[in-house]
């Protein structure tokens, strides 16, 4: 049996599970199963795998689905016999850049659902406002600190900023996160060129 990934290809944290199973190349390993709903609604996605509701979810034939992206990437990684996450003490930078990818996707995210899954009399701009506060934040702190990390040789860090930057191109091209950051920029630059992102880049 496959590994089964359910997975919507614009979610930024499916995404960054398929670019890393690209650069560790066990994509051809893994099936995609179309995968999606929302809070309100968990639509198609595995709830009888992963009782949160949420993808990506990895179904596995040795044991039970892993879920949350941060969990699956390790577990690929360890599966390709490593590579992405570098040993201590260097790992400890790389799970902290990982989580600050994960949390600029999720406040990303937050804001999107107001707008879109919350009717307009009850829309609270205050919120999406604090949301995008949290990813300014996290984007002048890769700007001002994280930079030669991110030049340092790929790792999982490296993969969920790249992704969330794409998430924000996708859904907020309008913020212009690019404007007063222009090393996070340039990075972006090149990494959003590499072969695993431009497989994996979100349409629709």
């Amino acid at each position: 049996m496959m590994l089964r990934l359910y997975h919507s290809p614009t979610s930024p944290f499916v995404r960054m599970v398929t670019v890393t199973l690209h650069e560790t190349g066990l994509i051809d390993k893994v099936a995609l199963v179309p995968s999606g709903g929302t809070p309100l609604d968990p639509g198609t996605n595995p709830v009888n795998r992963n009782p949160l509701g949420k993808i990506p979810t990895l179904e596995r034939p040795d044991g039970p689905a892993l879920y949350d992206s941060r969990v699956i990437c390790r577990y690929l990684v360890d599966l390709a016999g490593g590579g992405l996450y570098p040993p201590a003490p260097r790992l400890w930078e790389t799970l902290t850049l990982e989580a600050t990818g994960h949390g600029i996707a999720e406040a990303a995210v937050l804001a999107l659902y107001e707008t879109r899954l919350r009717p307009e009399e009850f829309r609270f701009a205050p919120w999406v406002e604090g949301q995008w506060s949290k990813v300014a934040h996290a984007l002048d702190a890769l700007e001002g600190r994280w930079m030669s990390h991110l030049a340092a040789p790929l790792d999982c860090g490296q993969i969920a900023v790249g992704c969330a930057l794409g998430y924000l191109d996708f859904r907020f091209a309008d913020r212009n996160w690019r404007a007063g950051r222009p090393a996070l920029a340039a990075w972006e630059a090149r990494f959003a060129a590499r072969p695993s992102m431009e497989a994996t880049r979100p349409v629709g």
